[in-house]
């Protein structure tokens, strides 16, 4: 198992298993644990503004899927900030001169069943330092899984429109997002600092609202991993070997 200080592991463990059939979970969990990675779109740890509300989004999705039976990794704002800015991505180096960081990272990414993006939203777009992640790697590393968007904002709309820039681009990196997406507006006086419901009385809602989009990522999840035990996905889908040309349609010139 790979350790490192800034990937924050969250295991299964009997008391998680237990939670799940208690109301912050409205189903069971799944037949079969994914290893999700959560990828957080976030850099800041202070402010201002005040409060920060990335960690207060990840660590309510981070006990959500786990109450479920899964495996989480959360990469989180420490990752990104050490993170530079892309120069060379993941794929462009030789193996013996990937820097370790990035190695680090591409074994948590390659190892993961499924991923759920959080984003907010800077000028309708998702967060420039997700973005910085996402492309160091390629479709390699996280094509043939689901992905889910999560999204969130201080105001009245929720990132939404952050949401969905995030599709086009989860679908080139082959990390299909399932349809149900999460958007959590008013996120300061939704979620304490530990990702608890602030209101009680709303807690089933919010479980349930969410509930649509788990079920779907654990679905396409099952079925991915099941289906590459029958399959290889690129025997008939290579991945690029030198040049992105290898890919252009026939030419007559």
């Amino acid at each position: 198992k790979l350790r490192h200080p800034l990937f924050h592991k969250r295991r299964k463990t009997l008391l998680h298993l237990l939670l799940a059939t208690t109301p912050f979970s409205t189903t069971t969990t799944t037949t079969s644990a994914l290893n999700i990675a959560i990828l957080t779109g976030t850099t800041r740890t202070a402010g201002p503004p005040r409060p920060i509300l990335g960690p207060r989004i990840s660590n309510h999705i981070s006990t959500s899927l786990t109450n479920r039976g899964h495996e989480i990794t959360t990469l989180g704002p420490l990752v990104l900030q050490q993170l530079p800015l892309l120069n060379k991505p993941h794929f462009a180096y030789a193996p013996s001169q990937v820097p370790s960081q990035l190695a680090d990272l591409h074994t948590i990414l390659t190892q993961a069943d499924a991923y759920v993006v959080i984003t907010p939203e800077y000028n309708h777009a998702p967060s420039p330092a997700l973005l910085n992640l996402l492309n160091h790697f390629g479709s390699s590393v996280f094509g043939y899984k689901p992905s889910a968007i999560v999204s969130y904002s201080a105001g009245q709309w929720g990132g939404v429109r952050a949401a969905h820039s995030l599709r086009p681009i989860l679908s080139e990196l082959g990390c299909l997002p399932v349809s149900a997406m999460i958007h959590i507006p008013n996120a300061a006086q939704t979620f304490d600092e530990d990702g608890k419901v602030l209101n009680e009385k709303e807690e089933r809602r919010w479980n349930g609202y969410m509930e649509r989009c788990w079920n779907q990522l654990e679905w396409w999840g099952e079925a991915c991993q099941k289906q590459k035990l029958v399959r290889d996905p690129y025997v008939g889908s290579p991945v690029l070997k030198k040049d992105p040309k290898e890919r252009n349609a026939p030419s007559s010139s």
